[in-house]
């Protein structure tokens, strides 16, 4: 009895609760502050010392996707073709339809507006709306189909791929106007896509001339 009243409400009430308590008390391990400050935690900021985490398991060296068997990291040309047509057909009908918009005010501006000249504006809007789609879709396959030929004949993905496909592009999309039609059509196909493969290195460029 003398020895129950000597003790503080505290340590009474720590030694009464300690049954609930072990059910709320983690059972891991712990680490101290000196354990703890010797982890290497490589792209993250210090854990606090009280969270009873292994920080050794944080930490994430790997990449976070399983990729296939023999597959790569980029997408190549071939899985970039449907992207590429079908983002060229929806470009070239959004410019058909705003020129054929254009077109059809322009030449119906003498004209109230009336169901006849509604008929005629919408007319142009769809005609130049599925030209435009038909010719850059075309350009599109015509450039993913020469860019996959010549990936797998060299076996490799580079710059020179881009330059050399939108030059045969352009040759064989303007051959039927004939010698010079076709010269004319590499030409431009070789400053787009010159350009292209510009504005795509252009960081590395960039930094390159920085660096000296």
């Amino acid at each position: 009895m003398d020895s129950d009243q000597g003790e503080s409400p505290s340590s009474q009430g720590s030694r009464s609760g300690g049954g609930f308590g072990n059910l709320f008390r983690s059972t891991g391990p712990n680490y101290s502050n000196t354990e703890l400050a010797g982890v290497p935690l490589s792209g993250m900021s210090p854990l606090s010392p009280y969270l009873n985490v292994d920080p050794r398991y944080l930490v994430q060296d790997a990449d976070e996707f399983i990729l296939p068997t023999g597959a790569n990291k980029t997408r190549g040309r071939f899985e970039l073709a449907f992207f590429t047509i079908g983002s060229c057909c929806m470009t070239g009908a959004l410019f058909g339809a705003i020129n054929g918009l254009r077109m059809g005010v322009s030449e119906t501006k003498n004209m109230a507006w009336s169901k006849p000249r509604n008929v005629q504006v919408l007319n142009l809007v769809t005609r130049q709306g599925a030209t435009w789609a038909n010719t850059l879709g075309s350009l599109a396959l015509l450039y993913s189909v020469f860019g996959v030929i010549i990936e797998k004949a060299r076996g490799a993905e580079d710059d020179l791929n881009t330059v050399a496909a939108g030059t045969m592009t352009g040759v064989l999309y303007k051959s039927p106007g004939g010698v010079r039609g076709a010269a004319r059509g590499g030409m431009v196909g070789l400053v787009l896509s010159g350009l292209y493969a510009l504005y795509n290195n252009w960081n590395h460029l960039k930094g390159s001339q920085t660096r000296y």
